[in-house]
């Protein structure tokens, strides 16, 4: 079963659009750094274990990695699209390299750091479109997933989601 990687604001948007139990119905496997969940995801979304996302430990050499890559990416990554990556965004970016597998993000900054560093990137709207395709979710469950995470002030390219739903109508 194909692993994905995520870090924490995929897993926002998706508490945010009422999603997490469809997510972990995905054909899917779903990791986190160890450290990125104990500090941003657990605080607020406990049991997430229990649903099947896997807290992961990123080995040294790949948390020397995740180190070395704000120094080597930050100041060339444009301000128009957010925050620098955090630490443990890297970290999310980090593990999803060391088990060779695809990074699940909607930071744009960390996107782009990505794709330099050669790990295959996924997001929201790619979540959805798995859903929609797993017959786990309708079109119109997905708008009105949509509407959701729009209500709870999630960032996402809203037009760009609309047009792929609209396209799988």
């Amino acid at each position: 079963m194909r692993l994905l990687i995520s870090d924490a604001n995929i897993l926002i948007d998706m508490e945010a659009g009422a999603l997490m139990e469809t997510l972990f119905q995905l054909p899917m496997q779903f990791g986190i750094p160890d450290l990125l969940y104990y500090e941003e995801i657990e605080p607020g979304s406990p049991g997430l274990e229990d649903l099947g996302l896997q807290v992961m430990e990123v080995s040294g050499d790949f948390v020397a990695y995740a180190e070395q890559l704000p120094g080597q990416h930050n100041h060339l990554l444009p301000a128009k699209n957010g925050p620098k990556p955090s630490h443990n965004d890297y970290l999310a970016l980090a593990l999803a390299k060391q088990e060779t597998c695809t990074l699940l993000t909607g930071d744009a900054n960390l996107r782009i750091v990505a794709n330099k560093e050669q790990v295959n990137v996924m997001g929201t709207i790619g979540l959805l479109c798995a859903m929609i395709e797993n017959q786990l979710l309708s079109v119109d469950d997905a708008f009105k997933a949509l509407d959701r995470m729009k209500s709870g002030k999630r960032r996402l390219p809203w037009p760009e989601a609309e047009k792929v739903l609209n396209a799988l109508r």
